[in-house]
C-alpha cells in the first residue's frame, strides 16, 4: 500500500515537472474589408446668370395693294425664300419675270399674311371675273363683298396669275419687253389696267430693288440678260426726292419746308400714304 502511494507520488512529480506553462500570444487580425474612401466634396462652381438677349429688332414696312399689311424685312424674306423657285419655273414657261411675279406677290398678299392668301390662297388678288368656275371668297377691296378665286395651293395662285397675264390681249405689250427690265413690266402693268393705284409700278420696283429680285431674273435667263440701270442709282433733279426707308409725308415736308398738302397736291397723291424708292416732287 506504501509502495502504491510513492509510485503515485512519484508520477505526480514527473508530470509537473515535464509540464511547461506555454505563453499564449493573442495575434492581431487584420481585418479584410477595405477602408471606405473618404470623398471630398468640391466646391459648386458658382452658377453664372444668363441675362437674356434683347430680340434684335427689324424693320417694317406697310404693303398696300389689296389689303394694307406692315410687315417685317424678315417675314418678306422668308416669304422670297419660299416662292422664289415657284416665280422661276413660271418664268421659264410663261415669260413673265420672276421678278415682277415675286414683288406682285409680297405686294398683293401682304408677303403671304394678308386674308386672300390665309383664307383662298389668292397671293395676286385676282378677282373671279366672267367664266371663273373655281371656288372663291367674298373680300372687300374696290367695292364690299367682291368675289376673289380661291386656290388648294399658292402654286396654283401662281400659275393663275401667269396664264391671267398670257391669255388677255391687254397685257400683250408685255411680252414684247426684254424679260430683264422690270422697270418696263411695272410700268406696263399699271399702264394695261392691273392695278388703280397709280404708285403701283413704284411700289414694284421699290421692292424688286431693294431685296435684289431682278438677280432671280438672271438666274432665268443666264447668259442672254441684260443688266439695267436701277431707280434708286438714278441721279435725280433737284425737284424730286426719292422716298427712303422710315419717310413719311411729313417728314418729307419738314426736310423741304413745306406743308403735307403742297407735296399732295404737287405729286396728285390721293392720301398720305408713300412707298420706298417713291420719287416725290418737291417743286411744281
Amino acid at each position: 500500500m506504501m509502495l502504491k502511494r510513492i509510485i503515485i507520488f512519484l508520477l505526480a512529480l514527473f508530470i509537473y515537472s515535464c509540464g511547461s506553462s506555454s505563453k499564449v500570444r493573442t495575434a492581431s487580425v487584420k481585418s479584410n474589408k477595405p477602408k471606405a474612401a473618404v470623398v471630398k466634396k468640391r466646391p459648386m462652381a458658382a452658377v453664372k446668370q444668363h441675362t437674356p438677349e434683347k430680340p434684335t429688332q427689324t424693320k417694317s414696312e406697310v404693303l398696300e395693294a389689296t389689303s394694307k399689311i406692315a410687315v417685317t424685312t424678315e417675314v418678306v424674306n422668308n416669304y422670297i425664300s419660299q416662292y422664289k423657285e415657284t416665280a422661276k419655273e413660271n418664268m421659264r414657261k410663261h415669260g413673265i419675270p420672276s421678278s415682277i411675279t415675286l414683288a406682285q406677290g409680297i405686294l398683293e398678299s401682304g408677303a403671304g399674311t394678308g386674308v386672300l392668301a390665309q383664307k383662298a390662297n389668292n397671293h395676286f388678288g385676282i378677282k373671279c371675273h366672267t367664266g371663273w368656275n373655281g371656288d372663291s371668297v367674298r373680300h372687300d377691296d374696290d367695292a364690299e363683298q367682291e368675289c376673289f378665286r380661291k386656290y388648294e395651293l399658292p402654286s396654283e395662285s401662281y400659275r393663275d396669275h401667269s396664264l391671267f397675264l398670257t391669255s388677255r390681249s391687254r397685257y400683250a405689250a408685255l411680252f414684247k419687253l426684254d424679260k430683264g427690265d422690270y422697270i418696263s413690266w411695272a410700268k406696263g402693268l399699271r399702264s394695261a389696267g392691273y392695278a388703280t393705284d397709280v404708285k403701283y409700278p413704284d411700289k414694284l420696283i421699290g421692292l424688286i430693288e431693294r431685296y435684289e429680285l431682278y438677280k432671280y431674273d438672271a438666274e432665268v435667263l443666264e447668259g442672254n440678260y441684260k443688266p439695267i440701270a436701277k431707280v434708286s442709282d438714278i441721279p435725280l433733279d433737284a425737284k424730286s426726292y426719292r422716298v427712303s426707308q422710315g419717310d413719311t409725308l411729313y417728314s418729307i415736308s419738314k426736310k423741304f419746308n413745306l406743308s403735307v398738302a403742297e407735296l399732295m397736291q404737287i405729286n396728285n397723291l390721293p392720301d398720305n400714304a408713300i412707298s420706298v424708292g417713291q420719287i416725290i416732287k418737291i417743286k411744281s
